[in-house]
């Protein structure tokens, strides 16, 4: 239980730190709303004043916001991994897509490696009931669900990985991977087998993470990554093409309107210079 009775002469200052470590282990996230304060000095067996002398301390440090009538709430500790207007810039960058999938190689084969040797037995069994959910998502073939799904299964690898750097940084590219997930996947699903490919890909990471096979679950977090990322390019050649020849056909129809087109016209009576008569 996170919020166990306090035991110290000052207990402010432990009720304080408790919550800190709360905070700093990525068990309370930004925006979590807080018992209230009934409840949580219940929890902690401190009294209200005391309580009310440790949250107000740390609102004063900007860790905790108070919203009156609906109650305490996590600060916004973790911004976004870029500000908004660099973040439209970019995704009209294609670089940025495979940057972006390229550092998700790095980052996520790490913590799926890092993750299978430190999970512990609370961590597979928060990875049990994802892979539970995406299965039944599946089913249902509630894909807005699976995507859903998808972000919690790699956030929940990053946090078992229990590399505080990690887990802040996960939380940090969040929003990145949220946008990506939800961006990415109505276009995979329109290669033949798609869905199914991605629920065994993610079934796979998270048996290597639970099973604690660090380097299949690296190996298979990096498969997974890459697969994503040919299907991605795939398709976007396939948008190429049918965008060159829809442009095209567009250009062929107005010459067949007017009569002629450009290609039938009459060739140059110029006489060739030397360099083009040898090509």
């Amino acid at each position: 239980m996170p919020f166990r009775p306090i035991e110290h002469d000052r207990a402010s200052d432990m009720v304080m730190r408790r919550l800190e470590v709360l905070i700093v282990d990525g068990v309370l996230r930004s925006g979590d709303r807080l018992p209230s304060e009934r409840d949580l000095a219940q929890r902690l067996d401190v009294s209200r004043p005391v309580l009310r002398e440790a949250l107000k301390q740390m609102e004063d440090e900007g860790l905790l916001v108070g919203r009156q009538g609906e109650g305490t709430f996590v600060a916004d500790l973790i911004r976004p991994a870029f500000a908004a207007p660099l973040a439209a810039l970019l995704a009209r960058d294609d670089r940025a897509g495979r940057d972006t999938l390229e550092f998700r190689r790095a980052f996520e084969g790490w913590t799926a490696e890092m993750a299978a040797r430190r999970a512990t037995a609370d961590d597979r069994a928060m990875i049990g009931r994802i892979v539970t959910a995406m299965r039944a998502a599946h089913e249902a073939r509630d894909e807005a669900r699976e995507a859903e799904l998808d972000v919690d299964l790699h956030m929940t690898i990053a946090e078992a990985a229990h590399n505080l750097v990690a887990l802040h940084v996960a939380h940090a590219i969040n929003r990145l991977q949220v946008d990506g997930v939800t961006t990415a996947r109505p276009k995979l699903y329109l290669l033949p087998s798609a869905r199914e490919r991605l629920l065994a890909e993610h079934l796979a990471i998270a048996e290597a993470v639970v099973a604690g096979d660090a380097p299949a679950a690296r190996a298979r977090a990096e498969i997974h990554v890459d697969g994503v990322a040919a299907d991605l390019a795939e398709l976007a050649a396939a948008d190429a093409r049918e965008r060159a020849s829809r442009d095209r056909l567009e250009l062929f129809d107005l010459h067949v309107a007017g009569g002629r087109r450009d290609a039938t016209a009459a060739p140059s009576s110029r006489p060739p210079r030397n360099d083009e008569s040898a090509a």
